[in-house]
């Protein structure tokens, strides 16, 4: 893959193992944190799912105590959920809230998760309407978060969005949408659509395993057919952490 070409679609981080990869982008979320801060702003973030993501809980954790940065001024918000209940161990917020909220007694009012436990289309209402509330629109009218974190597939799937799109799924304009045919269980999501991660400032991909080698190769190509190339190639500032070997 040439510089250019790697510029053009994403900044890669490249680390040697998922512990770093988690430190790095923690510290990097910390920097971001107290610049807001600093500033005397807010500071809207959308998480994810998966393993590397508790990883990254415990790397924040550390490193907000040891360089004493506060996370009070940050508006939690999700990228995607399960259609479950909060107390399913497959609820990406009931990760969230045992291994990142709850260790650093973060405000629940800060906290904006999706209600898997209610019928999607509802959830996917209120989760939208929560997120205009606290995120200012873009040009095109959708809110503008400071920074998403996503995970990867190995079949480069981000958020809920699996390969195999209808045209429709790719162009909705929405900021939430339902996924009801999920290929992974449990079948009933609420993601992000990819026009709502477009429009964010920052869009960070913590991309982690050998078995994603392949996922990531191909998403990283001008006319890749993934999901994350698909993200890629709708924005301009996207940073890829990934443990996975290119070279």
């Amino acid at each position: 893959m040439s510089a250019e070409r790697e510029a053009r679609l994403a900044t890669l981080f490249s680390f040697g193992s998922d512990r770093e990869l988690a430190e790095s982008a923690a510290n990097h979320w910390l920097d971001e944190i107290a610049m807001a801060q600093r500033d005397h702003k807010p500071h809207r973030v959308a998480l994810s799912g998966g393993r590397i993501t508790l990883k990254l809980f415990a790397a924040v954790i550390e490193s907000a105590k040891a360089r004493r940065v506060s996370l009070g001024n940050v508006e939690f918000f999700w990228a995607d959920e399960r259609c479950v209940p909060p107390t399913d161990p497959e609820c990406n917020f009931a990760a969230a809230d045992k291994f990142l909220f709850l260790p650093l007694g973060l405000a629940p009012e800060r906290i904006h998760r999706i209600r898997g436990e209610d019928p999607p289309e509802l959830a996917t209402r209120e989760a939208e309407a929560e997120i205009r509330r606290f995120a200012p629109p873009n040009a095109n009218g959708l809110p503008v978060l400071d920074l998403i974190f996503l995970g990867m597939g190995e079949d480069g799937h981000v958020a809920s969005l699996f390969p195999g799109e209808t045209e429709t799924g790719l162009a909705a304009q929405a900021v939430y949408r339902v996924v009801t045919n999920s290929p992974k269980p449990p079948p009933n999501r609420v993601t992000l659509t990819y026009a709502a991660i477009a429009a964010a400032r920052q869009v960070w991909v913590l991309a982690s395993g050998a078995a994603k080698e392949s996922a990531l190769r191909a998403s990283l190509q001008a006319d890749g057919a993934t999901p994350l190339a698909q993200v890629l190639r709708s924005r301009q500032r996207t940073r890829i952490f990934t443990d996975v070997r290119l070279s």
